[in-house]
């Protein structure tokens, strides 16, 4: 038997300045009450939602101040930290938009570097993104072991790749996380849709902290973070609103459900990755 385990969200609206959004996450950890082992879900460019690739670059130069402070505030807090994205310099002339998970320790126990960019057209403000230009993309699949069971990292642009999460599935992923910047363009055509048919196809749990509002930079985020069942039911979804969800969650309905439908036993298009 498995045991349920503590997920926070952390939806935000984050600002240019990695200062003003590292004290926005302290204040809302402030607020939590707190009494066993959790996982604090932020969402994508949760450190700093520049104006540009350039920008970004800048706060890249950063990252080892802010994995520093990351590691500090969870062993401050003693929870487990995925923390959605923040530009860290590749060598480059880019940087990855790298997903740092950290225990309770502050140890940092693996980063998921972004595979698939989002270079696309889309009907709102912005109308193109190009974030190639400036973003190196990773190659690396991670899934890992904690205390809320196998994680499989991703980050928003993935959810449209299900052989990804197929492959997390055969590597044993028990919760998928999918931290995101999603636009509301997008969002409102796909976003719960993808996260869904993700969680059914591989029957994993769907943590999905997502960017909400108006942004400084001009750009306009759709939000609904949502915590997303095995089975395709969405659990917890803030929609519009910045206020943290919490669900403990029963890693034994994973078993039931796989059980009961033997999904990964019957596929016939099973990867060569492993």
């Amino acid at each position: 038997m498995r045991k349920n385990v503590n997920i926070v969200v952390v939806p935000m609206c984050s600002k240019r300045q990695p200062e003003e959004n590292f004290e926005y996450l302290t204040m809302q950890l402030d607020r939590l009450s707190i009494s066993e082992p959790t996982l604090i879900c932020l969402p994508e460019a949760w450190l700093a939602f520049c104006r540009d690739g350039q920008e970004s670059h800048e706060v890249s130069k950063q990252a080892k101040h802010w994995v520093s402070e990351l590691s500090s505030l969870c062993q401050a807090k003693q929870v487990w930290i995925a923390a959605g994205t923040m530009p860290i310099d590749s060598g480059t002339g880019r940087y990855f938009a790298a997903s740092c998970l950290f225990n309770a320790q502050g140890e940092l126990v693996t980063t998921y570097n972004k595979i698939h960019l989002f270079d696309a057209d889309v009907a709102d403000s912005s109308k193109h993104y190009r974030e190639s230009e400036f973003t190196q993309a990773g190659s690396e699949i991670q899934v890992v072991d904690s205390p809320f069971g196998r994680l499989g990292l991703s980050v928003c642009y993935d959810v449209r790749f299900p052989g990804l999460y197929q492959m997390q599935r055969e590597l044993g992923a028990d919760i998928i996380l999918v931290p995101s910047a999603f636009t509301t363009v997008t969002g409102r055509a796909h976003w719960l849709p993808l996260l869904q048919a993700r969680a059914i196809e591989n029957q994993c749990f769907v943590i999905a902290a997502a960017q909400v509002g108006k942004h400084e930079n001009g750009r306009e985020t759709y939000g609904h973070s949502v915590i997303i069942s095995p089975w395709g039911e969405v659990l917890e979804n803030s929609e519009l609103s910045l206020q943290p969800i919490q669900r403990r969650i029963d890693l034994n309905e994973i078993d039931k459900i796989r059980a009961a439908m033997p999904v990964s036993m019957h596929n016939r298009f099973k990867s060569n990755y492993l």
